[in-house]
């Protein structure tokens, strides 16, 4: 394979030295003002994880009854807008843009799949949060903007996140307007996970959202009592507002927990794997995604690292990959916030994001021809904006905001 970055920038087989890391588990910083010892603020702090999966359930859940009582049997029409492709995907990079989390895209579209949203819809704003959760580790590699040399390679490794996900996208998003690619493949793993013969599988996953549901369903009946003083449509959409608001609260909040809990952890396996080849990187981008729950957060820890040279662009390359991956198991406990015939299509929403992203990783990753296309695309854009900043900035504000804006503005005023 041949090499894409500058000369000056092409580092040694020999795997980088590792950033010495926290020893010893990382006391919670959200906690650390009540004077609790290290290990009761863990403890408190795993608490607060489990309330915060709980309350991302119960928003998930309002989101979906929310939808179906705004829309009834209209949810189609009411999404007409976005029945163009293109536009749902334009839609699904900017709310993400603005929200700063794939992950709160993802649960809020697992919702309103079970509400009611046509999956042809919700699988090019699943595509859409791919790119949209990129504009956050960009926006981190502007912090070395002063620095000629770190900026570019900064820049080069926030941006290959950037024309990966654009890349896969590009190929998938064709092949599934053609075949129905991953409507059919996630519509028949959520039937076989859920539907009444999928056996031992479906058995245990109908049990286990049984389960959610029941400790769930009194928080969901509070959230929507506390709406229902509102008239008719105006108190499905109260349900909606008020899920996505929760979910943007915990998903914030989860990430803060998270990160004081395990980012010492997190960071020793970053370390140790991200130099020792593609595989090792690729999975280690995954794991620690899942730690985290955000791979905004992993993929911005890698932008310091790349800007003072600890790793390559080559190297940062498939933890990004494997960070794709690693975010999408939020979707997956999403799904567990309903039971029958809505679990079906919950979790084919969350499988479509799982899938794609799995795809992605094996086509546009694992093929050789393509893989180089992403490394070259960054590095040809960090060199560009090394030398002139303002490519920096027209590239931040017309992929995530600009473009998606003129594409949506147009197809609503024909």
């Amino acid at each position: 394979m041949t090499d894409v970055l500058p000369k000056a920038s092409v580092t040694t087989t020999t795997a980088p030295a590792p950033v010495p890391t926290p020893s010893g588990p990382a006391p919670v910083g959200l906690l650390s003002r009540f004077g609790l010892s290290d290990r009761a603020q863990r403890t408190a702090g795993w608490l607060g994880v489990a309330v915060g999966v709980y309350v991302l359930i119960t928003a998930v859940e309002l989101i979906g009854s929310g939808f179906a009582a705004a829309t009834g049997d209209s949810a189609e029409q009411l999404f007409a807008f976005a029945s163009n492709p293109f536009v749902a995907l334009m839609v699904g990079v900017l709310f993400t843009a603005l929200v700063q989390s794939s992950s709160t895209t993802t649960s809020v579209t697992v919702g309103l799949v079970a509400g009611g949203l046509p999956i042809s819809i919700a699988i090019p704003l699943l595509m859409g949060a791919n790119i949209g959760t990129t504009l956050t580790n960009t926006l981190v590699s502007l912090g070395a903007a002063r620095d000629r040399e770190a900026f570019r390679r900064a820049f080069s490794a926030a941006t290959v996140h950037d024309f990966f996900n654009l890349v896969a996208v590009a190929i998938f998003l064709p092949l599934e307007l053609m075949f129905g690619l991953l409507e059919r493949t996630s519509g028949w793993l959520a039937g076989t996970v859920s539907g009444t013969d999928g056996g031992f599988v479906a058995t245990l996953f109908g049990a286990v959202g049984s389960v959610v549901d029941a400790v769930t369903e009194p928080l969901a009946n509070l959230l929507e009592g506390a709406t229902s003083a509102l008239p008719g449509v105006w108190h499905g959409i109260g349900m909606i507002l008020l899920g996505i608001g929760l979910i943007l609260l915990v998903i914030n909040w989860l990430g803060r927990l998270l990160k004081a809990l395990l980012v010492g952890r997190a960071a020793e396996v970053l370390h140790r794997s991200v130099g020792r080849g593609p595989v090792s990187g690729l999975v280690s981008g995954a794991a620690v995604t899942m730690m985290v729950q955000s791979s905004s957060t992993t993929t911005s820890l890698m932008i310091p690292l790349a800007g003072s040279g600890t790793f390559s662009l080559r190297q940062i390359y498939p933890f990004t990959v494997g960070a794709n991956i690693g975010t999408t198991v939020t979707a997956l406990i999403a799904a567990f916030a309903f039971t029958g015939a809505d679990a079906t299509l919950a979790l084919q929403a969350a499988f479509v994001h799982m899938l794609f992203n799995i795809f992605a990783a094996a086509v546009v990753f694992g093929l050789p021809l393509l893989r180089d296309i992403p490394l070259r695309g960054a590095t040809w854009l960090g060199n560009l904006a090394a030398t002139h900043k303002a490519w920096a900035a027209a590239w931040v504000l017309g992929v995530f905001i600009g473009i998606p804006l003129a594409l949506i503005a147009v197809t609503a005023a024909l």
